[in-house]
């Protein structure tokens, strides 16, 4: 290959499609078909988008643990059926009131590996005890429940996570490369190393027949605990104290009144005008949303090209996209109260988050993104309940003095992006959607509303649609699938990378979405993600 060539190494020498899911009794979009199973089954049996979200919520935990669970942290949107504005339910990130910045003192090398912060020493923000932010996921996943859920038990909600997390995690290539790419320091911890390890090696799939499954610790009882104690417990109960005693025995600072005080907050969800034509409903604040609103803007006045994007679109896409990242990343962040300056940080790249959609037969949209942070947080699994901890820390810049440091009780940026869409005139698709990926996130995002609501793409075109990311102002990088015209124009534009879409390196966020237009409902999940799935109802 000539030296020139920007090609790139290709490491898929196939052509893969997702189906698309569609019907009139609900559908749930996940990144692992067996939660959003979970999910529809409890469409079917009468459960509304929250009941069914909040059972894919924990049935992912068992299933895709390296990306989400009990010890992480996220954002929900909800729209419950004939709304016109949706609802907020913020667990997002927040550090423990013990949170001191001199426990993470500086090394004076850069970590350039994941990102342009300064080294912590022993990555102590990166893994281990010191890098857990509270985990309030199954408050964020209690509030649904509570606030908009049928009243179904939560036992029967949990139910299908329990039956997973009992049978254990599926033991086949893709748990391969997940695991083999954290072994390293899944090793150092004595938990994550017995369940995630055997042997001391990644578990590997039989060369022939079916795959087994992997047992995952205490999960199931922590599960079968929280379905009869209530979920409460788990911040004020016997899983509480549990929690509590195997953080401190490791060295770390999350402490019981930090989970006693762990609550989901719900809040209206703000707006974004998307033309004349419709709404967006962000989850606001120190998410990707206030970017996604200054690249919305500006591309108000971008002509659209008949029939789908062309060379110019993206382009301006590029430009557009690079400059709202610089403004981002000088502008936002929030150490407690306020907003100020992250100064020259760069957000986390290697994140491994995930996102879950669903309709119900009523029209309700849910539209769920959380996270671990990294691809298995912390490594760090809870010996007495299983629960594999966030490393939330990790979204903080750790430069004393920095606009968004390391602190006590502190909220940092973070990339998650869920959104639901309404008509503005009351006619049109009704649309959830949202991407796990880290800063990788907003661009899809960006994209698949763009496909869907600019250019009416069907959901199966939208979603296979090669795309472009920008995830800061340095550069650009382009799916090696989009034509040579469009790769052109980019490089005109800007610093440009030509990349695979593949399982890894992954180079895109993953999104998935449903759309809703005069009762037929339609979703579909990102071709790259192996296990992803969109389930209708019935």
């Amino acid at each position: 290959m000539p030296a020139h060539d920007s090609t790139p190494y290709r490491t898929q020498n196939w052509t893969v499609t997702k189906p698309v899911a569609s019907g009139r009794d609900g559908i749930v979009v996940a990144q692992n078909r067996e939660a959003a199973e979970a999910g529809a089954a409890i469409l079917a049996a009468g459960g509304n988008a929250a009941d069914a979200a909040f059972a894919t919520a924990f049935a992912l935990a068992a299933v895709e643990p390296w990306n989400s669970g009990l010890g992480g942290i996220g954002f929900a949107l909800v729209l419950p059926a004939g709304a016109t504005r949706a609802t907020v339910v913020d667990f997002g990130p927040v550090s423990s009131r013990n949170t001191r910045a001199a426990d993470y003192p500086l090394t004076g090398r850069e970590k350039r590996d994941l990102f342009t912060w300064p080294e912590v020493e022993g990555d102590r923000n990166v893994h281990g005890p010191l890098s857990f932010c509270i985990p309030s996921a199954v408050a964020g996943y209690a509030a649904l429940h509570e606030a908009f859920g049928t009243g179904r038990p939560v036992a029967d909600l949990l139910a299908p996570a329990l039956a997973l997390a009992r049978r254990g995690l599926a033991q086949d290539w893709y748990t391969t490369l997940k695991i083999a790419s954290s072994a390293s320091v899944l090793r150092l911890y004595e938990e994550s190393a017995r369940i995630y390890l055997p042997g001391g090696l990644p578990p590997v799939p039989p060369y022939q027949g079916t795959p087994g499954f992997l047992p995952l610790g205490r999960l199931a009882e922590t599960l079968e605990r929280l379905a009869d104690g209530g979920l409460r417990d788990f911040y004020e109960g016997g899983i509480a104290r549990d929690l509590a005693a195997d953080i401190a025995a490791l060295g770390g600072i999350v402490d019981r009144e930090d989970l006693a005080r762990c609550r989901a907050v719900l809040r209206d969800a703000p707006t974004i005008a998307w033309r004349d034509d419709h709404l967006v409903h962000t989850a606001g604040g120190l998410t990707a949303a206030p970017t996604l609103a200054d690249v919305v803007a500006g591309m108000a006045d971008v002509a659209l090209p008949r029939p789908g994007p062309d060379a110019a679109w993206f382009s301006a896409l590029s430009t557009v996209m690079r400059d709202a990242y610089a403004r981002r990343l000088a502008g936002l962040g929030a150490a407690g109260s306020g907003e100020a300056g992250l100064g020259t940080a760069l957000e986390p790249g290697d994140t491994c988050t995930t996102h879950l959609t669903v309709v119900d037969r009523d029209g309700m949209l849910v539209s769920v993104t959380t996270t671990l942070l990294s691809s298995m947080g912390s490594r760090v699994v809870l010996p007495k309940t299983g629960v594999l901890m966030n490393n939330g820390v990790m979204w903080f810049d750790p430069r004393p003095g920095s606009a968004n440091p390391i602190a006590a009780g502190a909220r940092p940026l973070c990339n998650m992006c869920p959104v639901i869409v309404t008509p503005r005139t009351g006619e049109g698709p009704r649309l959830a959607a949202g991407a796990s990926g880290g800063r990788r996130i907003l661009a899809s995002v960006y994209q698949t509303l763009a496909f869907l609501l600019d250019f009416g793409m069907e959901a199966g075109a939208a979603a296979h649609s090669p795309r472009i990311d920008v995830s800061g102002p340095e550069g650009t990088s382009a799916d090696a699938r989009l034509p040579q015209e469009v790769r052109d124009a980019l490089a005109a534009a800007g610093p440009l990378t030509v990349v695979e879409h593949g399982v890894l390196p992954i180079n895109f966020a993953c999104p998935n979405f449903v759309r809703l237009e005069s009762g037929e409902a339609t979703g579909c999940s990102d071709v790259a993600s192996p296990w992803s799935a969109a389930v209708a109802a019935g």
